[in-house]
């Protein structure tokens, strides 16, 4: 193992360690529970990480699974899990004076490593967990370490499609603000996702050094694989010459890939409708945090959203809404 993707590695497991509220404790017994000796780790990510104040949120878990089968009494939620993954799940438990509110995804070890690696159509796992996490279980510190290593394979993927993304030139200065920022708007826009600008630049600006460091040592370990060169690494940018069929190659895949993504997306929507439980209330609840708009369910939408939800849906994606 090179000394950058030790380093990476090593960022990535103090981050898994460091505290987690009670409330994200009190959902990971929760999922324990349901789940069984299937789990390996269970991650806690997201928004709520930045919040002092949990209140009204909703909390965002991965539990990664040795096996769909092992997962679930229903052979159905299995294959489904296997098919499309991953599953996803809302859940509220006692929080003492308020219920603690939830969603988490069901994933198995192999597919979260595809998945970090850029391996699947769709970003969702290495748009989320080049993020910083915290593993609020795991079954022993070689699931730990295991874990580490898949997010910084989900980092370096964050930062090789960022750099397609971005580079026109054979030899460029990269500027990490941006490359990060790209990335995650190129990746939202995967899953029908409108952010604010606001809430892009956020993500950065929460830990810009983190960031930083994070995304230095990915070229360096990308320069080490033979994917570019550091040109100039002193200072804040550093300068890189690139492969330019290879980044244009590389550019062109992703926007097949994001257009292929957005159609599973849908079916993933679909899914998500039978195994979710209360998924229409929840979707209007987070694209009116995310971009202002606010969508009124009617009585029969709220009690049968199966049969009387989708005209909803599918005039928010016709205005672009949801992207």
């Amino acid at each position: 193992m090179s000394g950058a993707l030790a380093e990476l590695n090593a960022i990535f497991r103090a981050e898994h360690g460091e505290p987690v509220p009670e409330a994200a404790r009190r959902v990971t017994e929760e999922i324990l529970t349901r789940h069984g000796s299937s789990v390996s780790a269970v991650l806690f990510y997201g928004s709520c990480l930045r919040k002092q104040q949990l209140v009204g949120s909703v909390l965002d878990f991965y539990a990664i699974v040795d096996s769909y089968r092992d997962a679930y009494r229903s052979r159905w939620l299995a294959v489904a899990n296997r098919l499309l993954p991953p599953n996803v799940f809302l859940l509220s438990v006692d929080g003492g004076a308020e219920q603690i509110h939830s969603k988490y995804a069901v994933i198995s070890r192999a597919d979260f490593e595809r998945g970090a690696e850029g391996r699947t159509l769709h970003s969702i796992v290495w748009a989320r967990f080049c993020q910083p996490s915290r593993v609020t279980w795991a079954r022993d510190e070689s699931v730990r370490e295991a874990v580490a290593a898949i997010c910084s394979a989900a980092a370096l993927t964050m930062v090789r499609t960022g750099l397609a993304l971005r580079l026109h030139a054979e030899d460029e200065t990269v500027d990490f603000e941006s490359l990060w920022q790209d990335g995650f708007r190129a990746t939202y826009a995967t899953e029908l996702r409108t952010e604010r600008p606001e809430t892009i630049r956020e993500l950065y600006a929460a830990a810009p050094a983190r960031y930083d460091r994070v995304a230095s040592l990915a070229l360096e370990e990308l320069a080490r694989q033979g994917e570019l060169e550091v040109v100039d690494a002193a200072g804040g940018s550093p300068r890189v010459r690139v492969d330019r069929v290879r980044v244009a190659t590389r550019a062109r895949s992703w926007r097949r890939r994001s257009c292929l993504a957005k159609i599973i997306y849908v079916f993933r929507l679909v899914k998500s409708a039978l195994t979710f439980g209360d998924w229409l209330p929840y979707a209007l609840f987070k694209l009116g945090r995310h971009t202002g708009a606010r969508i009124e369910l009617t009585p029969l939408q709220r009690r049968y959203p199966l049969i009387f939800g989708w005209p909803v849906v599918f005039r928010l994606l016709r205005s672009q809404k949801l992207r």
